[in-house]
């Protein structure tokens, strides 16, 4: 145990270092911390650098369908424009300007694939329109890049080929056969509108008068005849036998072509019929005039 005359020797030692030296070593410490925190600071500039120019550079994308080059598959607003009954030009305005305002709400990347019931009542599942939006001049940022060159590149690649198809999908036709339900089937077994595809959307633009083997809306007097028709419920079970359940999570928005002679059945009875068959399916629907 030491002294206590050791101890006051070793206070006095250390009441005689150099007032000096001790202010340099804490601004020696501080230094190192300032130093430190500058490393810090540029370490995260840079790397925020990085992560700005990836968020910021455009990703490689497909030549023919504009879509980004990925595993992934990009969201897809489908339409169908049931083509197998007349309708005059003023719905055929109609149904053009609802295709132009869904055409206008895509996002950068989404995919828009316009399909047609055709005059033999087909359904083509290639689709005659099939790209995703390149993105609009309004839809970027001008800082990083030119709005007059995306908006040229749009207006070229997507744009003009989109207005070229819709022209031919909106002329009126008539068709033997209307089978909507099998044309909503077959697309949702398509790659690109499979559920594997997120957010997608489907827009039929139709009079919702069915006319095939599953069932068919023209009962006796033109109305939907419970003792003829089927139970909805058994035509959901027979599309998901034929076709599977890919339909299930489709998000289905009804633009209804209003027919004279069946106005009253189509917003009443065969309305409620779709409704119920269209739960059973799994489809969230939502249903609009033109």
């Amino acid at each position: 145990m030491a002294s206590r005359r050791q101890r006051r020797n070793n206070h006095s030692r250390r009441a005689a270092r150099p007032r000096s030296a001790r202010n340099s070593g804490r601004r020696e410490r501080r230094l190192k911390r300032l130093a430190l925190i500058n490393i810090l600071v540029v370490a995260g500039a840079v790397a925020g650098g990085f992560l700005l120019m990836a968020v910021l550079t455009p990703k490689p994308y497909d030549q023919d369908s504009l879509c980004e080059i990925s595993d992934a598959l990009p969201a897809h607003t489908a339409v169908i424009i049931d083509k197998t009954d007349e309708y005059t030009q003023q719905q055929a305005d109609l149904i053009a300007s609802s295709i132009r305002r869904a055409q206008d709400r895509l996002a950068i990347g989404e995919r828009f694939t316009l399909f047609e019931l055709d005059a033999e009542g087909r359904f083509d599942p290639r689709g005659a329109f099939s790209l995703c939006n390149p993105g609009r001049g309004s839809q970027v940022n001008p800082l990083f890049r030119n709005p007059q060159r995306i908006e040229e590149r749009h207006a070229r690649m997507f744009e003009t080929p989109f207005e070229a198809v819709l022209e031919d999908l909106v002329v009126p036709k008539e068709a033997p056969s209307s089978p909507i339900l099998e044309a909503m089937a077959r697309l949702a077994q398509t790659e690109f509108f499979s559920p594997d595809a997120p957010e997608r959307e489907l827009i039929l633009v139709s009079d919702m008068l069915q006319n095939s083997g599953l069932f068919s809306a023209y009962g006796g007097g033109g109305s939907v005849m419970p003792e003829r028709t089927p139970p909805a419920h058994e035509v959901a079970d027979d599309v998901i036998a034929r076709f599977g359940g890919n339909l299930r999570g489709t998000h289905l928005t009804i633009r209804l072509i209003a027919r004279d002679s069946h106005v009253d059945l189509q917003r009443g009875e065969l309305r409620t019929y779709w409704d119920e068959l269209f739960r059973d399916l799994g489809i969230d629907t939502e249903w609009r005039d033109l």
